[in-house]
């Protein structure tokens, strides 16, 4: 592992990793995502291993994603109800994908990262009816299934070492009726609390370089605070829209770097 870390800084000079650090943090500020999922593909690039990419963001992304959600809470946007029951599914399945990740692989982990950001960019920019969105109150009032779907999202996020914001998202703003700020502040408050596990499994099989997750955090930090709490004058679908085309290009851009 120490080989891994010492390679990950010789390639990724820390100027870049606090830079990419304000870019996260910003867009979990916004949009309610950014941790690993944004994360990863930037300290890849940079040259970080494709482990320690996965798993050196998830420190930062912890208190960040804890001062994003202030404003959202403040506001009432949040929803600490549908967080509550979405954690019951998703840490314990988090737990097991985290497990799973180590099976998988780095590189395949950090190409799955960037289709998956393609895949719910364009979901995003889907337009949500009234119908569609009184159909999926009902759905968020059915806490079985609120349970299994966050469970989904809890075995990925373990595998793809992420708070789960990118994929919980789309899923409370497509799938359970939530308007975009609501799933913004609902997404922060289940990615501080999902992130732990996530952490603390691969803490424990070694992929954190706590040198890398330092800097990372350095920056993440106050630029969640300080977009979360600019993010209030943003029109909701503006701000979707906005979300949904930044995955798309983000993704495509960075798939094609690691096919090609």
């Amino acid at each position: 592992m120490l080989g891994d870390i010492t390679a990950g800084l010789s390639q990724a000079p820390w100027p870049l990793i606090v830079m990419s650090g304000v870019v996260v943090g910003v867009l979990m500020g916004v949009f309610g995502v950014g941790g690993s999922s944004v994360a990863t593909p930037l300290l890849s690039l940079l040259g970080v291993p494709p482990l320690v990419a996965v798993a050196s963001p998830l420190p930062a992304t912890i208190p960040a994603a804890v001062l994003g959600a202030g404003p959202y809470l403040r506001s009432g946007d949040a929803r600490p109800r549908a967080a509550a029951w979405s954690l019951v599914g998703a840490v314990p399945a988090t737990i097991i994908g985290a497990l799973a990740s180590r099976v998988i692989g780095g590189a395949t982990l950090i190409i799955a990262s960037g289709v998956v950001l393609v895949v719910v960019g364009i979901r995003v920019l889907l337009p949500i009816d009234g119908t569609a969105h009184d159909a999926g109150e009902a759905r968020r009032r059915n806490r079985p299934l609120l349970v299994a779907a966050a469970a989904g999202v809890g075995l990925f996020t373990g595998v793809l070492a992420n708070g789960g914001g990118f994929l919980l998202m789309p899923l409370y703003l497509l799938v359970f009726g939530l308007g975009m700020r609501q799933a913004v502040g609902t997404s922060l408050l289940v990615v501080a609390l999902l992130s732990v596990p996530t952490l603390v499994t691969h803490w424990l099989l070694g992929h954190v370089d706590w040198v890398v997750a330092g800097y990372f955090a350095a920056s993440a930090l106050p630029g969640s605070l300080v977009a979360s709490r600019l993010a209030g004058r943003l029109a909701g679908p503006v701000q979707r829209r906005a979300f949904g085309w930044f995955l798309i290009v983000f993704g495509t851009l960075f798939t094609f770097s690691r096919v090609i």
